[in-house]
């Protein structure tokens, strides 16, 4: 059994407004190593559980990284990921594992987000080297890159 990778951040906005962003705003906050097109113009959250996440190329190509599992503003929602051997995309959630994000609320203005990487070892026997990229300090680069996004929405709202 390969454990979960869990990482969390607080950050300086109401839950609501934060899965708002994480949803919304995908491309603020994903990687940029992490892409399976060529030229990537953006990523989608289809904002439903059966709904995809995918990254559309400049051309038009579309990759699906995996399924919405739940979908609970401003609480929680749960994707599929379907990275494969040598990090390239599966075609399906058979053996994907699951990325569950929690949105909790501190206080009215402040919630902790925690990314849990979790199910790797429906990953197979590539399932521990997976575990051993994710297993890093965290707040980890995907919260890290998340944050940035809050506080860029957060200033050039003031």
């Amino acid at each position: 059994m390969v454990p979960d990778v869990s990482k969390s951040i607080t950050v300086d906005v109401p839950a609501a407004e934060a899965f708002a962003l994480f949803v919304e705003q995908p491309m603020g906050w994903w990687p940029e190593k992490h892409v399976f097109v060529a030229d990537r113009r953006s990523i989608t959250i289809e904002p439903h559980v059966g709904g995809r996440y995918y990254e559309t190329d400049v051309d038009g190509t579309e990759v699906t990284w995996g399924t919405v599992k739940a979908f609970a503003p401003p609480h929680r929602v749960v994707l599929t990921w379907r990275v494969g051997v040598r990090w390239r995309p599966l075609y399906s959630d058979v053996m994907a594992s699951l990325i569950e994000v929690d949105f909790t609320e501190v206080d009215a203005r402040t919630t902790r987000v925690t990314l849990t990487h979790a199910q790797l070892d429906r990953h197979g026997e590539i399932a521990e080297a997976i575990h051993a990229a994710l297993d890093g300090p965290s707040p980890g680069e995907t919260l890290t890159k998340f944050a940035e996004l809050v506080a860029r929405s957060t200033s050039s709202a003031v």
